[in-house]
This record gives structure tokens, C-alpha cells and sequence, in this order.
């Protein structure tokens, strides 16, 4: 279950530097199972206790661009919201995120080009307060002049 801010739009005329949103999930087993289905990566280590207990990690883990996928849904959903466009992502994986934790998806803003609609967001994830996940995303955010 998501514990998640209101869903909706934030216009490039409203946005401010700071602006923080986020939501947390539990990842599930089935989360990584219907992970696995979709992308059709079937990587042992996400799906096989045997197999990844004698990996670095010494358990499962959850696919990385699913803990990533948390921060495109607070894109979004929140900041901006529906209909941004997202123009780029980087990430840098810190750490595992194993069946069972609760992630929290967070993005900030960091810089907007109104004339652009543009707007750089740092982007995070964590697990009990620990980075698990790190990088940047810029967005093309909606227009109220457009609506």
C-alpha cells in the first residue's frame, strides 16, 4: 500500500525551489514478481532465496528500476504531477532494497527554467532513513497557459 500526498498537478507558474514531495511502499513479493513479468528480467538474485543467499547481497533483493519506478510516481503523481514529461534520470544505486522494506521515494526541486518549463529535481530513495537509491531527474512540466 502506498502512503501517498494528493495526486494532481503542480504547474511550472506554481513550482518553487525546495518545493519536497514523496511516498513510501512496502515492497512485496509480488511486487517483484509482477516486476519480473513486466520487464521479463528473471535475474535469480530478484526471484530465487537459493540462489541469491550466495550472491553479495546474501538474500533477495528487489530489481533496481523498481525501487526507481517509486521516484517516477511521485513525478508523476505529485511533482509536477500529471502530464510532465520526463527528459532525463540519472541514478546511482547505494544500496539493496530487500522484499519486506518500506521505501521512501522522495524529489525535490533544485532549479526551474519557467521560460522552459523545465525543472530539475534531486531525487532519492530510502530505506529506514538510509539511502538506497541517489540521482537527478529533469522534466518538462505542465502549463497552466495550456490547460
Amino acid at each position: 500500500m502506498l502512503d501517498n500526498l494528493p495526486k494532481g498537478t503542480i504547474c511550472i507558474e506554481d513550482i518553487e525551489i525546495g518545493m519536497v514531495r514523496s511516498l513510501s511502499k512496502t515492497v512485496t513479493d509480488q511486487d517483484i514478481e509482477m516486476f519480473a513479468a513486466v520487464s521479463t528480467d528473471h535475474n535469480p538474485v530478484h526471484l530465487d532465496d537459493a540462489y541469491a543467499r550466495d550472491t553479495i547481497f546474501e538474500g533477495r533483493i528487489a530489481h533496481g528500476m523498481l525501487t526507481a519506478g517509486l521516484v517516477s510516481a511521485v513525478i508523476g503523481e505529485q511533482l509536477p504531477g500529471h502530464g510532465t514529461v520526463y527528459l532525463g534520470q540519472t541514478m546511482k544505486f547505494l544500496g539493496p532494497v530487500r522484499p519486506g522494506d518500506r521505501v521512501t521515494a522522495e524529489v525535490e526541486v533544485t532549479e526551474i527554467e519557467p521560460a522552459k518549463r523545465r525543472v530539475t529535481l534531486q531525487t532519492r530513495c530510502l530505506v529506514a532513513g538510509k539511502p538506497v537509491l541517489t540521482g537527478e531527474a529533469k522534466v518538462l512540466a505542465p502549463s497552466a497557459k495550456f490547460d
